[in-house]
């Protein structure tokens, strides 16, 4: 099953409001409304992409180690995925469908590293949760999403919602700011240009992982 089929499958059932989740229907047409609204923006085609530098970036992992882009770079290309946090469904099963290639990007002398503006207690909990063989970063205030151009502000109407559902964003990041990156994938070259990007404003689509495999083999066939 593709990382698609899984997404779509899991969006199916939390419409249905089937169990563990129990969503309410009404919450459904204000989260749509937001996703329509980003993509409407126009934000994702001004993003970091395919052709371009990928801005440095210094973060903590999960464990508080420190973590460059540069340093990175120095050993082999770089895949850096940008996740809203462990509270999202969507995201935590990208996470595992990368993971389940990463032997394949390793073998293939590349690393991986994950971003989100969650806290060093909510990565590990991501690691942990997701079983994952990579790092996961924080990304306090979305600085470095924002260098890719990827933080957006929450409408003032969502971020009611996510008030009344208790998903208190301040308390996962660390931060007052209601801000969130639009999830995003890259694979970065050792010499720090982008070779491919997919930006996606709506969260409950992702490419599959195996996409990035065939950039992959030509950066070692070069």
């Amino acid at each position: 099953m593709s990382l698609q089929d899984k997404l779509d499958a899991f969006k199916a059932d939390f419409k249905a409001g089937k169990p563990p989740y129990n969503a309410p229907p009404e919450i459904h047409p204000i989260m749509e409304r937001a996703t329509a609204e980003l993509v409407a923006s126009g934000q994702a085609a001004r993003a970091i992409k395919a052709g371009d530098r990928a801005p440095h970036f210094r973060l903590k992992d999960q464990d508080g180690n420190e973590v460059s882009s540069d340093g990175l770079l120095a050993k082999g290309p770089v895949i850096v995925t940008f996740y809203r946090g462990v509270w999202c469904p969507y995201c935590n099963l990208e996470l595992q469908a990368i993971n389940d290639v990463l032997p394949q990007i390793h073998a293939l002398g590349a690393s991986v590293v994950a971003i989100s503006p969650q806290t060093a207690v909510n990565s590990r909990k991501s690691v942990r949760t997701n079983e994952l063989g990579f790092p996961v970063l924080s990304d306090v205030g979305n600085e470095t999403a924002a260098a890719f151009g990827l933080r957006f502000n929450l409408p003032d109407y969502l971020v009611d919602l996510y008030k009344k559902l208790k998903n208190d964003l301040p308390a996962f990041n660390g931060d007052a700011g209601w801000t969130l990156p639009m999830p995003a994938r890259y694979v970065i070259g050792q010499d720090g240009a982008v070779l491919y990007s997919e930006i996606n404003p709506d969260y409950t689509h992702r490419p599959d992982p195996s996409e990035m495999l065939p950039i992959l083999e030509r950066t070692v066939n070069i």
